[in-house]
């Protein structure tokens, strides 16, 4: 309940209400979308947090390029963690008959920062849209009204995760990058899903994921600094003559390691873009092929379950 999804009474009561029997096949795709829920969470989030936590704690002692990985493992961290923990609640919620929203669909496939946060914890985004944003004014009014709107959402936004500077910089920064989108009107561009009826983007669209990505990593790391002071002294220390130098830092073969579940994770991501989470359709392949899919994905979630420190789900702090 505290951290989401954060279901709209006019879903979630009538639901109670209802008659609910057992059935299978909402079972089943319950059941895939828990299990797809415990990897992103178990071996994706669990394996990044481990070097994240090792580079931000140490950050007066690491490179250029070491400070720059240990941003993009946080930005999977915090991905995998808050996605995982919304889909293993969404399965969960499904097995005893309750249809929870979707609250996480692809964000890191998104072109602009706009279409980032129409696809990044929905049900907070949606929230505030509707019951702060659009009560303000919205995008109705001229440019102050807009700038001033959008200021106060993502200011608002960064406050709810916690009273602490890191938090508001994060938000305000976010509404620097949307308010260009916004005044040109330009936030609604990017509606649909990435290359919808290709395999792969073009390179245009590859370009803008990539700048959208890169945004969004930079942003992050004011969200997981201990405060402002740590932020600018990491960030001083990204960009500094040894980002083109090899990464430093303890255990690189195991980070080496997790940097391949995680292109696995994306391509696998990527696949399943177009439904609500990557292994909804499994049920479309041959039986051997996705039952050794689920064997595979529980094997990898009981060894990394034995062997890691397991970490709390982000969002439980907030």
């Amino acid at each position: 309940m505290v951290a989401g999804p954060i279901e709209r009474a006019t879903n979630l009561l009538p639901q109670f209400y209802k008659k609910r029997i057992f059935e299978y096949h909402k079972v089943v795709d319950g059941m895939r979308q828990i299990l797809w829920g415990l990897f992103k969470k178990v071996v994706i989030a669990d394996n990044c947090a481990e070097f994240a936590n090792q580079i931000f704690n140490n950050s007066a002692d690491m490179n250029g390029s070491s400070l720059a990985l240990g941003a993009i493992f946080f930005t999977f961290q915090i991905y995998g963690d808050f996605s995982g923990y919304s889909d293993i609640a969404i399965g969960t919620s499904r097995l005893f008959g309750f249809d929870l929203k979707q609250n996480f669909a692809t964000p890191y496939f998104s072109r602009d920062i706009a279409e980032f946060w129409r696809r990044w914890h929905i049900s907070l985004s949606t929230w505030f849209r509707d019951y702060l944003y659009i009560p303000l004014g919205g995008s109705r009014g001229g440019p102050w009204m807009k700038v001033r709107n959008t200021f106060i959402i993502f200011i608002v936004s960064g406050f709810w995760h916690g009273a602490n500077w890191t938090f508001i910089v994060w938000g305000a920064l976010n509404a620097v990058y949307f308010l260009p989108l916004l005044l040109t009107n330009n936030n609604r561009k990017n509606l649909g899903v990435v290359a919808e009826d290709k395999a792969l983007p073009s390179f245009k669209e590859i370009f803008a994921m990539l700048s959208t990505f890169s945004l969004t990593v930079f942003a992050w790391i004011f969200f997981r600094a201990e405060n402002i002071e740590h932020a600018f002294s990491y960030i001083r220390g990204i960009f500094s003559y040894d980002i083109i130098s090899i990464p430093k830092f303890y255990n690189r073969l195991n980070a080496s390691i997790t940097i391949c579940y995680v292109i696995i994770f994306l391509i696998i991501e990527w696949l399943g873009r177009k439904d609500k989470f990557a292994l909804q359709n499994l049920n479309k392949i041959p039986d051997f092929y996705r039952w050794m899919i689920y064997l595979i994905l529980s094997l990898q979630i009981s060894y990394f379950m034995s062997v890691m420190n397991n970490q709390q789900f982000i969002y439980f702090q907030f």
